[in-house]
């Protein structure tokens, strides 16, 4: 008699994906992992959960042990790593466009705020948060119907973000004039070889207050931000099937190795692997 192989239902150990109902969305999962993380900063709005294990839990300046059952809070441009105590861990884990969250808090909460409102947490420990976002991320990975998913996403924000942005002014949410206009020059020149001097003849502050100002806004110095950002770009380009030569070219790194080396470092694997989780299937 023939032999039949089983089906391999085992999860895989990191997972990108993103969502196809709702695709400002992208959704990462690890499985039994044991990656660790340099500091390193999102675009997007950024929350999840801890399945199992525990870890060290750095956000700008705060310092937490998480385990399974807390959700963690992470606001575009915050400095943080993640990283498992011993062993491996598993998580799960949703990256929302900055926008699309700005354009909803306006709706839900009556925020005439210019860009958007910020966590004032960087994680929780309620256990019907974790059971709301289990709902969430299963409905967004299982599921096409835009209509059910986008109701479970609009609920559980309003229910995560609910009790900081009551408390909180419109105007910790907006950044400093001169240190947002450097952000900018960075973001609108990804390759550009800027200085320090650069920045300061631009905004007229000194070095060491411009470092200081960003640090404190960002939560990493320009230079870092920078590198940052060129992942996160990176990302994108990855995802669109650009080639990786190409893509440390367009960004600014000095060669394939070098963006390779950075990649890894933030997002835990190399830029061919992340890129085939994407590649053929967006």
């Amino acid at each position: 008699m023939k032999k039949t192989s089983k089906p391999n239902t085992q999860k895989p150990a990191e997972f990108f994906a993103r969502c196809a109902s709702l695709p400002f969305i992208e959704m990462r999962s690890a499985h039994r992992s044991a990656a660790c993380y340099q500091t390193h900063s999102h675009d997007e709005f950024s929350f999840g959960v801890i399945d199992t294990g525990s870890a060290k839990y750095h956000n700008l300046k705060q310092s937490n042990q998480i385990h399974q059952g807390t959700t963690v809070t992470i606001n575009p441009g915050d400095a943080h790593s993640c990283n498992p105590d011993a062993g491996e861990w598993s998580y799960r884990m949703l990256f929302i466009d900055t926008d699309w969250i700005s354009e909803l808090q306006k709706e839900l909460f009556s925020s005439n705020n210019q860009d958007y409102l910020a966590f004032n947490q960087v994680l929780q420990s309620n256990p019907s948060l974790f059971t709301q976002f289990d709902s969430l991320f299963q409905q967004l990975s299982e599921s096409d119907n835009k209509l059910a998913a986008e109701t479970l996403l609009i609920e559980y924000l309003k229910t995560l973000f609910g009790k900081d942005l009551n408390t909180q002014s419109d105007q910790k949410a907006l950044d400093n004039f001169h240190i947002h206009r450097v952000k900018e020059l960075i973001m609108d020149q990804l390759d550009s070889p800027w200085s320090l001097d650069d920045f300061c003849a631009e905004t007229g502050l000194s070095r060491y207050h411009l470092i200081r100002s960003f640090k404190q806004q960002y939560g990493q110095a320009p230079h870092a931000y920078q590198l940052n950002q060129r992942i996160n770009r990176a990302k994108q380009l990855l995802q669109q099937g650009n080639g990786l030569a190409e893509t440390a070219l367009e960004l600014g790194f000095a060669d394939q190795s070098h963006f390779q080396r950075h990649f890894k470092k933030r997002v835990a694997v190399t830029p061919k692997s992340y890129q085939s989780f994407f590649v053929g299937t967006v």
